[in-house]
Protein backbone atom coordinates (compact mmCIF):
# COMPACT_ATOMS: atom_id res chain seq x y z
CA UNK A 1 0.00 0.00 0.00
CA UNK A 2 1.24 3.80 -0.57
CA UNK A 3 2.18 5.32 2.31
CA UNK A 4 2.55 9.05 3.65
CA UNK A 5 6.22 9.37 2.75
CA UNK A 6 5.97 8.08 -0.89
CA UNK A 7 2.68 10.70 -1.33
CA UNK A 8 4.51 13.51 -0.28
CA UNK A 9 6.91 13.48 -3.41
CA UNK A 10 4.05 12.85 -5.29
CA UNK A 11 2.23 16.03 -4.46
CA UNK A 12 1.98 18.94 -6.77
CA UNK A 13 4.90 20.97 -4.95
CA UNK A 14 3.14 24.32 -6.74
CA UNK A 15 0.06 24.09 -4.51
CA UNK A 16 0.22 24.96 -0.96
CA UNK A 17 -2.06 23.47 1.51
CA UNK A 18 -5.24 25.40 2.13
CA UNK A 19 -5.02 28.64 4.34
CA UNK A 20 -6.30 28.48 8.30
CA UNK A 21 -9.55 30.31 7.91
CA UNK A 22 -12.55 29.89 6.62
CA UNK A 23 -14.15 29.18 3.60
CA UNK A 24 -17.71 28.61 1.71
CA UNK A 25 -19.01 26.34 -0.54
CA UNK A 26 -18.97 28.50 -3.98
CA UNK A 27 -22.68 27.87 -5.21
CA UNK A 28 -23.45 29.62 -8.90
CA UNK A 29 -26.18 31.96 -7.55
CA UNK A 30 -23.25 33.92 -5.99
CA UNK A 31 -20.94 34.05 -9.27
CA UNK A 32 -21.23 37.37 -9.60
CA UNK A 33 -21.62 38.87 -6.03
CA UNK A 34 -18.17 37.26 -5.64
CA UNK A 35 -16.56 38.58 -8.73
CA UNK A 36 -18.39 41.73 -7.92
CA UNK A 37 -17.46 42.29 -4.26
CA UNK A 38 -14.40 39.92 -3.77
CA UNK A 39 -15.59 39.43 -0.25
CA UNK A 40 -12.49 38.48 2.90
CA UNK A 41 -13.02 35.05 2.57
CA UNK A 42 -10.12 32.17 3.42
CA UNK A 43 -11.29 29.67 0.20
CA UNK A 44 -14.16 28.42 -1.55
CA UNK A 45 -14.95 25.04 -2.37
CA UNK A 46 -16.76 23.08 -5.03
CA UNK A 47 -18.65 19.22 -5.62
CA UNK A 48 -16.06 17.92 -8.04
CA UNK A 49 -18.89 16.55 -10.34
CA UNK A 50 -21.03 19.86 -11.02
CA UNK A 51 -17.81 20.67 -13.12
CA UNK A 52 -17.20 16.73 -15.07
CA UNK A 53 -17.84 18.71 -18.69
CA UNK A 54 -15.56 20.40 -20.71
CA UNK A 55 -16.82 24.20 -20.52
CA UNK A 56 -19.83 25.79 -19.91
CA UNK A 57 -20.58 28.82 -17.40
CA UNK A 58 -19.75 26.96 -14.55
CA UNK A 59 -16.00 26.57 -15.47
CA UNK A 60 -15.89 29.94 -16.66
CA UNK A 61 -17.09 31.59 -13.48
CA UNK A 62 -14.69 28.85 -11.44
CA UNK A 63 -11.76 30.06 -13.47
CA UNK A 64 -11.86 33.46 -12.96
CA UNK A 65 -12.87 32.75 -8.88
CA UNK A 66 -9.69 30.46 -8.61
CA UNK A 67 -7.81 33.23 -9.66
CA UNK A 68 -8.32 35.30 -6.62
CA UNK A 69 -9.20 32.18 -3.91
CA UNK A 70 -7.74 29.16 -3.07
CA UNK A 71 -9.97 26.16 -3.90
CA UNK A 72 -11.06 23.07 -2.54
CA UNK A 73 -12.49 19.63 -4.53
CA UNK A 74 -15.00 17.84 -2.92
CA UNK A 75 -16.04 14.52 -4.66
CA UNK A 76 -19.50 13.05 -3.65
CA UNK A 77 -19.35 10.47 -6.80
CA UNK A 78 -16.45 7.88 -6.23
CA UNK A 79 -18.31 5.33 -4.00
CA UNK A 80 -15.08 4.97 -1.96
CA UNK A 81 -17.02 2.23 0.23
CA UNK A 82 -18.57 0.58 -2.97
CA UNK A 83 -17.88 -3.40 -2.98
CA UNK A 84 -17.54 -2.82 -6.94
CA UNK A 85 -13.91 -1.46 -8.32
CA UNK A 86 -13.55 1.94 -8.35
CA UNK A 87 -14.91 3.92 -11.66
CA UNK A 88 -11.56 4.52 -13.88
CA UNK A 89 -13.92 6.64 -15.94
CA UNK A 90 -14.96 9.17 -13.46
CA UNK A 91 -11.80 8.73 -11.79
CA UNK A 92 -9.75 10.12 -14.66
CA UNK A 93 -12.51 13.10 -15.34
CA UNK A 94 -11.63 13.79 -11.53
CA UNK A 95 -7.68 13.61 -12.46
CA UNK A 96 -8.23 16.06 -15.42
CA UNK A 97 -10.10 18.64 -13.14
CA UNK A 98 -7.47 18.46 -10.40
CA UNK A 99 -4.96 19.29 -13.17
CA UNK A 100 -6.91 22.09 -14.50
CA UNK A 101 -7.60 23.94 -11.23
CA UNK A 102 -4.80 22.70 -8.99
CA UNK A 103 -6.89 22.86 -5.82
CA UNK A 104 -5.05 23.06 -2.61
CA UNK A 105 -7.16 20.34 -1.21
CA UNK A 106 -9.02 17.43 -2.28
CA UNK A 107 -11.71 15.47 -0.28
CA UNK A 108 -14.26 12.11 -0.62
CA UNK A 109 -16.84 10.67 1.80
CA UNK A 110 -16.28 7.31 3.34
CA UNK A 111 -19.40 6.07 1.87
CA UNK A 112 -20.71 4.21 -1.35
CA UNK A 113 -22.90 5.86 -3.80
CA UNK A 114 -23.06 2.86 -6.33
CA UNK A 115 -23.88 -0.76 -7.21
CA UNK A 116 -22.78 -2.19 -10.27
CA UNK A 117 -23.99 0.28 -12.90
CA UNK A 118 -26.65 2.17 -11.02
CA UNK A 119 -25.48 5.76 -9.20
CA UNK A 120 -27.70 6.19 -6.32
CA UNK A 121 -27.75 10.32 -5.06
CA UNK A 122 -26.95 9.22 -1.59
CA UNK A 123 -24.28 8.62 0.54
CA UNK A 124 -24.83 5.42 2.23
CA UNK A 125 -23.24 3.64 5.29
CA UNK A 126 -20.97 0.49 5.45
CA UNK A 127 -20.18 -2.68 7.70
CA UNK A 128 -16.97 -1.74 9.84
CA UNK A 129 -15.32 -4.79 9.71
CA UNK A 130 -12.02 -6.08 8.32
CA UNK A 131 -13.52 -6.71 4.18
CA UNK A 132 -14.45 -3.62 4.11
CA UNK A 133 -10.99 -2.18 5.68
CA UNK A 134 -9.19 -3.92 3.04
CA UNK A 135 -11.20 -3.03 0.08
CA UNK A 136 -11.51 0.88 1.45
CA UNK A 137 -7.89 1.06 1.70
CA UNK A 138 -7.78 -0.43 -2.09
CA UNK A 139 -9.44 2.23 -3.16
CA UNK A 140 -7.95 5.10 -1.55
CA UNK A 141 -4.37 3.93 -2.43
CA UNK A 142 -6.11 3.73 -6.29
CA UNK A 143 -7.42 7.54 -5.92
CA UNK A 144 -4.39 8.29 -4.29
CA UNK A 145 -2.19 7.22 -7.14
CA UNK A 146 -4.07 7.88 -9.78
CA UNK A 147 -4.33 11.32 -8.37
CA UNK A 148 -1.00 11.78 -7.60
CA UNK A 149 -1.81 13.66 -4.41
CA UNK A 150 -3.10 13.07 -0.87
CA UNK A 151 -6.85 12.75 -0.29
CA UNK A 152 -8.98 13.68 2.86
CA UNK A 153 -11.86 11.41 3.92
CA UNK A 154 -14.64 12.58 5.69
CA UNK A 155 -16.07 10.82 8.37
CA UNK A 156 -19.79 10.11 7.13
CA UNK A 157 -23.33 11.13 8.90
CA UNK A 158 -25.35 8.03 9.43
CA UNK A 159 -28.72 6.84 10.58
CA UNK A 160 -28.35 3.02 10.98
CA UNK A 161 -25.32 0.11 12.09
CA UNK A 162 -24.44 -2.70 10.85
CA UNK A 163 -25.05 -5.81 13.21
CA UNK A 164 -22.07 -7.52 11.50
CA UNK A 165 -19.72 -4.22 12.17
CA UNK A 166 -16.58 -5.23 14.58
CA UNK A 167 -14.77 -2.22 14.65
CA UNK A 168 -16.01 1.10 15.79
CA UNK A 169 -15.97 3.89 13.49
CA UNK A 170 -13.84 5.81 14.71
CA UNK A 171 -11.41 2.48 14.98
CA UNK A 172 -11.94 1.84 11.16
CA UNK A 173 -11.57 5.13 10.46
CA UNK A 174 -8.32 5.53 11.90
CA UNK A 175 -7.10 2.50 10.57
CA UNK A 176 -7.62 3.30 6.94
CA UNK A 177 -5.50 6.27 7.49
CA UNK A 178 -2.79 4.57 9.05
CA UNK A 179 -2.55 2.26 6.54
CA UNK A 180 -2.88 4.72 3.24
CA UNK A 181 -1.44 7.80 4.54
CA UNK A 182 -4.44 9.66 3.68
CA UNK A 183 -6.11 12.76 6.09
CA UNK A 184 -9.04 13.07 7.65
CA UNK A 185 -11.48 15.24 6.59
CA UNK A 186 -13.31 16.47 10.12
CA UNK A 187 -16.99 17.15 9.30
CA UNK A 188 -18.16 18.39 12.83
CA UNK A 189 -21.59 18.24 11.70
CA UNK A 190 -21.77 14.64 11.10
CA UNK A 191 -20.05 13.74 14.20
CA UNK A 192 -22.94 15.44 15.98
CA UNK A 193 -25.32 13.61 13.76
CA UNK A 194 -24.58 10.45 13.99
CA UNK A 195 -23.77 10.30 17.84
CA UNK A 196 -27.22 11.66 18.76
CA UNK A 197 -28.79 9.34 16.22
CA UNK A 198 -27.03 6.34 18.08
CA UNK A 199 -26.90 7.65 21.65
CA UNK A 200 -23.05 8.06 21.69
CA UNK A 201 -21.29 11.17 23.13
CA UNK A 202 -19.65 13.08 20.72
CA UNK A 203 -16.56 14.71 21.96
CA UNK A 204 -15.72 10.63 22.73
CA UNK A 205 -16.27 10.33 19.20
CA UNK A 206 -13.74 12.92 18.41
CA UNK A 207 -11.45 12.22 21.14
CA UNK A 208 -11.36 8.79 19.39
CA UNK A 209 -10.22 9.85 15.95
CA UNK A 210 -6.72 10.61 14.97
CA UNK A 211 -6.79 13.86 15.10
CA UNK A 212 -3.56 14.69 13.93
CA UNK A 213 -4.43 13.73 10.70
CA UNK A 214 -7.15 16.54 9.90
CA UNK A 215 -6.42 18.52 6.79
CA UNK A 216 -10.24 20.33 6.53
CA UNK A 217 -13.11 20.78 8.95
CA UNK A 218 -16.84 21.03 8.16
CA UNK A 219 -19.46 22.74 9.44
CA UNK A 220 -23.22 22.57 8.49
CA UNK A 221 -26.67 22.50 9.56
CA UNK A 222 -29.26 19.80 10.07
CA UNK A 223 -32.84 18.91 10.23
CA UNK A 224 -34.44 17.21 12.83
CA UNK A 225 -37.36 14.30 13.00
CA UNK A 226 -38.43 11.89 15.08
CA UNK A 227 -37.98 7.80 14.60
CA UNK A 228 -40.32 5.07 14.44
CA UNK A 229 -39.59 4.56 18.40
CA UNK A 230 -40.44 8.16 18.79
CA UNK A 231 -36.07 9.04 19.71
CA UNK A 232 -35.11 12.14 18.35
CA UNK A 233 -33.42 11.58 14.56
CA UNK A 234 -31.24 14.17 13.40
CA UNK A 235 -30.62 14.35 9.77
CA UNK A 236 -27.37 15.83 7.76
CA UNK A 237 -29.32 17.88 4.86
CA UNK A 238 -27.01 21.05 4.59
CA UNK A 239 -30.17 23.16 4.51
CA UNK A 240 -30.25 25.18 8.13
CA UNK A 241 -27.90 27.54 9.69
CA UNK A 242 -25.20 25.65 12.01
CA UNK A 243 -26.64 24.66 15.28
CA UNK A 244 -25.03 26.12 18.81
CA UNK A 245 -24.36 22.50 19.87
CA UNK A 246 -21.89 22.03 16.79
CA UNK A 247 -20.67 25.43 17.36
CA UNK A 248 -19.30 24.10 20.60
CA UNK A 249 -18.35 21.32 19.81
CA UNK A 250 -16.18 22.74 17.10
CA UNK A 251 -14.87 25.07 19.98
CA UNK A 252 -14.06 21.61 21.47
CA UNK A 253 -12.03 19.95 18.46
CA UNK A 254 -9.74 23.65 18.08
CA UNK A 255 -9.24 23.39 21.36
CA UNK A 256 -7.63 19.74 21.15
CA UNK A 257 -5.77 20.93 17.14
CA UNK A 258 -5.51 24.51 16.87
CA UNK A 259 -7.17 26.15 13.63
CA UNK A 260 -8.03 24.32 10.78
CA UNK A 261 -8.98 25.34 7.59
CA UNK A 262 -12.82 25.38 8.12
CA UNK A 263 -15.55 25.13 5.75
CA UNK A 264 -19.10 26.16 5.70
CA UNK A 265 -21.81 23.73 4.01
CA UNK A 266 -24.93 24.98 2.72
CA UNK A 267 -26.60 22.27 -0.13
CA UNK A 268 -30.25 23.34 0.37
CA UNK A 269 -32.17 26.47 0.94
CA UNK A 270 -29.60 28.47 0.14
CA UNK A 271 -29.98 32.04 1.09
CA UNK A 272 -28.45 34.92 0.54
CA UNK A 273 -24.39 35.34 0.21
CA UNK A 274 -24.40 37.77 3.16
CA UNK A 275 -25.68 35.09 5.66
CA UNK A 276 -23.33 32.50 4.59
CA UNK A 277 -20.42 35.39 5.29
CA UNK A 278 -21.53 35.93 8.99
CA UNK A 279 -21.50 32.33 9.04
CA UNK A 280 -17.71 32.64 7.77
CA UNK A 281 -16.97 35.53 10.08
CA UNK A 282 -18.38 33.18 13.16
CA UNK A 283 -16.04 30.45 12.05
CA UNK A 284 -13.04 32.74 11.98
CA UNK A 285 -13.38 34.03 15.25
CA UNK A 286 -13.55 30.67 16.61
CA UNK A 287 -10.44 30.07 14.64
CA UNK A 288 -8.65 33.62 16.32
CA UNK A 289 -9.43 32.15 19.35
CA UNK A 290 -7.74 28.99 18.71
CA UNK A 291 -4.22 30.63 17.79
CA UNK A 292 -1.70 30.81 20.62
Amino acid sequence: MMTLSSLQTLAPAQVPGLPCRAGLGLKNEHFAEVLETSPDIGFFEVHAENYMVAGGPFHHYLGLIREQYPLSLHGVGLSIGGEGELDRQHLARLAALLERYQPQSFSEHLAWSSHGPVFLNDLLPLAYDSATLKRVCEHVDQVQSTLKRTMLLENPSTYLQFQRSTLDETDFIGEVIRRTGCGLLLDVNNVYVSCINHQRDPLAYIDALPLHAVGEIHLAGFAEDTDSLGDRLLIDDHGAPIDNAVWQLYEQVLSRIGPVATLIERDNQVPAFSVLLAEADHAEWHLSQARP
